[in-house]
């Protein structure tokens, strides 16, 4: 039985935080289509399209058939556990500091034997349920789970390590104004996290929600304005090298296209807070956060992005805001590479419409604030890099990947569904 955690002691200031380490991440180019799956947490594996066979290892050609008509598809994630080892030491520094760790053989029912990490509550020969997710080098790993789930199985330290799971850590939210903020809070709480920084900017004018904000246990309200460099410095140098997971939330948005504005107020708007306000809060709270992914219990392991799908392809009737939000994207990308060597992972949740003011005049369905809170916080224990909240997010990937040509279309001739 996985032992549960247990909140770490007081940090000794004294004492040498462990320097963050990653495990191997060469990976071939035909194996990055399991890292592309693990990123939104779907098993996949090659399968043939000449003869059918799900293949592993990830390959270039069909080892039953030698076709090249090779495809990542979901399989059957159920299986059978044949063989395991425990390695007590290792050559890699990554591995040496978190033995000992599980690993094994596993036959999965759709063919393939894999070789793959194994929970700490799956016993020998047991029925299991393989899972792909990404490791600290964010690279897909296979990962077998009992096939009934146990008490605390999320405390096992191999997929903590794996995971961005809030419990026992400490979560600044940047945007208490923002009207998803009392419930991201909530189901931060809910979810074992036990400090929750709050955000808000301007202080002195009324927030709405600060009263149902201060109601959850845990949360501390403190004044962050993205929009001014000094007042996120301020309070980098108060918290920073307390925050494990950073959830920017803040975002400035209007409708409206390029010719309908008539002038770039709003549009200068929307970038400072929507783009740069993602870059200043990078610039004061990344490097603290990068240094502390080795930090034991709670230790940094993530920085989210709530962006709206239109993100993915741009919607005419709030044209520069997709614009920003593709901008803060591409801008998130960059982050994934730069924090690559820390092992901090940056989870971006694309969002459709949502229940407030500004997305009014569009029609349902949209996003409630407990949606996406909820849909936040299972992203964080599954350690995804890419969640998509609300039907109108989902279908827009969907059609995104199908033809990104003919979504343009659709979204700029009127041919919206």
């Amino acid at each position: 039985m996985t032992t549960p955690l247990r909140p770490p002691p007081k940090k000794n200031p004294e004492r040498r935080t462990l320097s963050p380490t990653i495990p191997p991440q060469a990976r071939s180019r035909a194996a990055m289509g399991l890292t592309a799956a693990a990123a939104e947490g779907r098993f996949a594996m090659q399968v043939c399209g000449e003869c059918g066979a799900v293949l592993y290892p990830a390959r270039d050609a069909c080892n039953k058939c030698l076709s090249v008509e090779l495809s990542w598809q979901d399989v059957d994630p159920r299986g059978e556990l044949l063989a395991e080892t425990t390695v007590r030491t290792s050559t890699n520094l990554y591995f040496r500091e978190r033995a000992p760790w599980r690993a094994g053989t596993v036959r999965l029912d759709a063919g393939p034997i894999i070789i793959c990490h194994i929970h700490g509550d799956v016993p020998p020969r047991a029925r299991v349920v393989m899972t792909n997710r990404l490791d600290r080098a964010g690279q897909g790993v296979l990962l077998a789970m009992p096939e009934t789930p146990a008490p605390d199985m999320e405390d096992d330290p191999q997929l903590r390590a794996m995971t961005s799971d809030p419990k026992l850590r400490r979560v600044l939210i940047v945007d208490g104004r923002s009207d998803n903020a009392p419930a991201i809070a909530k189901a931060l709480h809910k979810a074992g996290a036990t400090t929750i920084f709050v955000g808000e900017a301007e202080g002195w004018r009324p927030n709405p929600h600060r009263a149902a904000l201060q109601a959850v246990p845990g949360v501390q309200v403190l004044p962050l304005d993205v929009t001014d460099s000094a007042s996120i410095r301020e309070l980098a140098g108060e918290i920073g090298g307390k925050v494990d997971i950073l959830i920017n939330n803040a975002r400035f948005i209007r409708p409206g296209g390029v010719l309908a504005r008539g002038d770039t107020a709003f549009a200068q708007q929307e970038f400072d807070v929507n783009v740069m306000g993602l870059m200043r809060l990078a610039q004061a709270f990344g490097p603290g956060m990068c240094a502390r992914t080795a930090d034991g219990v709670n230790s940094a392991v993530a920085w989210v992005n709530i962006l709206s799908a239109y993100a993915l392809v741009n919607m005419p009737e709030f044209g520069s805001f997709a614009a920003s939000q593709a901008a803060a994207l591409s801008l998130g990308q960059s982050l994934r590479g730069e924090f690559r060597d820390s092992g901090l992972r940056v989870m971006h949740v694309f969002v459709g419409p949502t229940e407030d003011d500004w997305h009014q005049p569009l029609p349902p369905p949209k996003v409630a604030p407990g949606s996406l809170a909820n849909d936040l916080v299972k992203g964080l224990q599954a350690g995804l890099e890419d969640v998509y909240c609300g039907d109108v997010a989902k279908e827009l990937v969907a059609r995104f990947r199908a033809g990104p040509k003919v979504l343009e279309r659709e979204m700029t001739m009127g041919g919206r569904s």
